[in-house]
């Protein structure tokens, strides 16, 4: 798994529009698949700024870089400021001028067994505590996504499903809020490394984000249909082409450092904690 690897030092803010109510309606699909409306807003993606301590901090055993073994000396600080300088980002704007759909809840076995007619998931019988139909479809590759994207599509006969961009995923998970939040908050939203109890969960069993959605951090890591750019975050105009596409949202065997809405990864990863979610277009077509 590319991306991060330790915390980011990301302060990602919502600039515009967003609200952190809930936003509703929520479709229901011929599969009982539940899919939230998200509307158009605006948010700054790729926030960087790095911070120092004190010659003093590091002294006393406060601040970041607080190791018994290193003792930051005046020069040391101004280096290291000089290379924060250089290396912080303000990021830039990212506006989503149309509204879509997107799913409530990770696609689950269930969901997939039905459209698909197998299940690929390790994550199921005895691996589980509970009925595995309501856990997330793991151990899914990028082109398996499509594949049911496209059978999805078949049997509503539209258009509409698709996986989400980078941007859309970050937006809905975002819910208004920042990139990065607070480990107490992400605990409560996410099934991560310190919780995980070493399988996935069933869907919808933490809680929500404000606007509904549940597991936008850990228990599967989540395609999107983007390219990978080999980056620490995502650039304005996402690639044309590349070798992987983005993960987004850590799963659980996640660092609940990295398990964070701006964690830019990249796939397969270990491919058994991979999973996705779905987007539907509000203005569908019909073939």
């Amino acid at each position: 798994m590319k991306g991060p690897s330790g915390v980011l030092a990301v302060a990602s803010t919502i600039v515009a529009i967003a609200a952190a109510a809930a936003q509703e309606p929520v479709y229901k699909n011929s599969i009982g698949m539940e899919l939230v409306l998200i509307n158009p807003g605006t948010m700054q993606v790729g926030v960087f700024q790095p911070e120092c301590p004190s010659p003093d901090a590091s002294r006393s055993g406060r601040g970041r870089s607080a190791d018994p073994r290193t003792v930051w000396t005046e020069p040391d600080y101004v280096k290291c400021m000089e290379l924060a300088k250089q290396d912080s980002s303000a990021g830039f704007t990212v506006t989503i001028a149309q509204p879509y759909y997107i799913g409530k809840y990770e696609v689950t076995q269930a969901q997939w067994t039905h459209v698909m007619g197998t299940n690929p998931s390790i994550f199921q019988g005895a691996k589980v505590r509970d009925d595995p139909d309501n856990h997330p479809v793991d151990h899914v590759r990028w082109e398996d996504a499509q594949a049911f994207v496209q059978k999805l599509n078949a049997l509503e006969n539209t258009q509409a499903y698709r996986l989400p961009t980078e941007f859309e995923w970050e937006y809905a998970a975002r819910a208004g809020g920042p990139g990065q939040t607070g480990w107490t908050e992400i605990r409560e939203l996410a099934w991560e490394q310190d919780v995980n109890k070493g399988t996935t969960h069933a869907v919808g069993t933490k809680k929500p984000n404000a606007w509904g959605l549940y597991d936008m951090l850990g228990n599967v890591w989540e395609w999107v249909q983007d390219y990978y750019n080999d980056k620490l975050f995502a650039d304005p105009v996402p690639p044309a082409t590349g070798k992987e596409h983005v993960l987004k949202g850590g799963s659980f065997l996640s660092d609940v450092k990295n398990t964070i809405y701006a964690t830019h990864g990249a796939g397969p990863g270990s491919g058994f904690d991979v999973g996705f979610r779905i987007v539907r277009d509000t203005r569908s077509r019909v073939d």
